[in-house]
């Protein structure tokens, strides 16, 4: 495996500046295009995107402070054959995360064969409130966004799994259309696969998984409320979709059933795509201080009342101590290879892996097993000394709350900087839906670290993002 000791696998050129195949009709039409005409797409963008506010909420800033995710207006290139190999491994990988979701809550073969500790069962996204409980169709995780990052031609690989609340397919949806609004030739040029029916495929799916013997099923989306980091993502999916956007406080339980309270009366729910934690979906059964949650909600959904995407429970599954046998998983249920191969990955709770990092800590990453965003983690590379040493420490008061894995040198892509077209290192994220199949739309959030040098590629963080142009057959 390259790390970042190594130059970058670089997605548009070859050695010696040689243009790849898949980039030359980009790259000639590049040459034409004065950087400060660039430029001016890209502010706007940025124009338009503040218009229709899309916007994030960063916490731990200002009370209201928001920000736009910078666009750049250079895609992201990827051939059909790459994209069929990163497609049917997400796909295999998001199957045997359902069956693993299945078994722990209920037979549990896969710890009984010794492949996954028991410990996984005191993980605190475990829901022992979910052991027995049949979901339908088996989906635990109806929407999963699988973390792919590339370090060669061929070579790409899982940083995470994320198959709670995965966010940031609204950012694929409209940079998509914004490149065709700002570059309409290009798409002459290049036959791009379409992703704008991600929201129906999604709303089929959601439909797909409400209780037997309903014919019409009535699916919102449940949000936290316009407080909510990813708040613009969940009302412009509703409004894609042509469902309710609700509030806990819209919604309430009767009679082992949920209604949605409406001007004409209340009117039942049969699948909610709900976009709030575990913790404050019901105050009756997690936390008490919950305002955001439907109290009785668990109830109903254990006794196959309402459906709910994704499942409470989920977690346990994209932990990333979990993370290391999820190979193990795909062979143990499906008797497959994997297609993506996962990160080399150290678990700090064992002696010898401790050692190990403690002793590199300067070229490795770090992370807290159930962090997230790019929060409660160590770039070795780009750590000072004194950030190494309080990292240290913090391992050291709790091994077990921490990863460890190489600093891969992620692929770049050209990227609209300052000084004109420069690279920048990316990641990508494609978003598995499964229902009564198990499917990919052609596309993905490919997130950008704006900043040179940067591996951290997170929103949170400075990251942007890029639309990802899948090319048909």
């Amino acid at each position: 495996m390259d790390t970042a000791k190594t130059k970058p696998f670089d997605e548009m050129f070859l050695q010696d500046e040689v243009i790849r195949p898949i980039y030359a009709e980009y790259a000639a039409w590049l040459q034409d295009v004065p950087h400060q005409q660039l430029e001016s797409k890209r502010q706007e963008a940025e124009l338009l995107f503040r218009r229709v506010g899309i916007t994030f909420n960063v916490y731990g800033e200002d009370a209201g402070a928001e920000r736009l995710i910078p666009f750049d207006v250079v895609p992201r290139i990827l051939s059909a054959s790459e994209w069929a190999r990163l497609s049917d491994g997400a796909i295999q990988r998001v199957k045997a995360l359902n069956m693993f979701l299945h078994d722990v809550y209920h037979d549990q073969e896969i710890i009984k064969a010794g492949i996954v500790p028991s410990s996984i069962l005191a993980n605190a996204q475990y829901r022992p409130e979910m052991f027995g409980v049949d979901v339908p169709g088996g989906v635990y995780a109806h929407i999963a966004g699988v973390d792919l990052v590339r370090t060669g031609e061929n070579d790409f690989y899982v940083l995470e799994d994320n198959l709670r609340t995965p966010s940031g397919v609204s950012y694929m949806l409209e940079n998509r259309k914004m490149m065709m609004r700002l570059f309409p030739e290009l798409f002459r040029r290049y036959p791009v696969a379409p992703v704008e029916h991600y929201p129906q495929v999604l709303l089929n799916n959601l439909r797909a998984v409400a209780q037997a013997g309903v014919h019409e099923p009535t699916v919102v989306l449940l949000t936290p409320g316009a407080y909510n980091s990813a708040y613009f993502e969940h009302a412009f999916i509703a409004q894609q979709m042509g469902i309710e956007l609700v509030e806990g406080q819209d919604l309430f339980v009767r009679n082992n059933a949920v209604y949605m309270r409406t001007t004409e009366g209340p009117k039942r729910v049969d699948v909610i795509y709900r976009r709030i934690d575990d913790d404050f979906i019901d105050p009756l059964s997690f936390r008490p201080d919950s305002m955001l949650g439907v109290p009785g909600l668990l109830s109903v959904y254990r006794n196959g009342g309402v459906t709910l995407a994704n499942a409470v429970g989920t977690g346990v599954a994209d932990d990333k101590d979990t993370y290391i046998y999820v190979p193990e998983m795909i062979r143990f249920y499906l008797g497959e290879e994997p297609i993506l191969s996962n990160v080399p990955t150290y678990q700090l709770s064992k002696a010898d892996d401790l050692k190990y990092v403690l002793d590199n800590l300067a070229e490795l990453v770090v992370k807290e097993v159930q962090g997230s965003g790019g929060y409660g983690m160590l770039v070795g590379p780009a750590a000072s000394k004194q950030e190494l040493e309080d990292f240290r420490q913090r391992i050291l008061a709790n091994p077990a709350n921490y990863i460890a894995q190489p600093t891969l040198a992620l692929s770049t892509c050209p990227t609209l900087v300052e000084t004109g077209i420069a690279p920048r290192h990316v990641d990508l994220r494609p978003f598995v839906l499964s229902g009564k199949t198990v499917s990919l739309v052609p596309g993905a959030l490919c997130r950008v670290a704006l900043r040179e040098g940067s591996l951290v590629v997170n929103s949170s963080q400075g990251g942007g993002t890029k639309d990802t142009w899948i090319l048909k057959d």
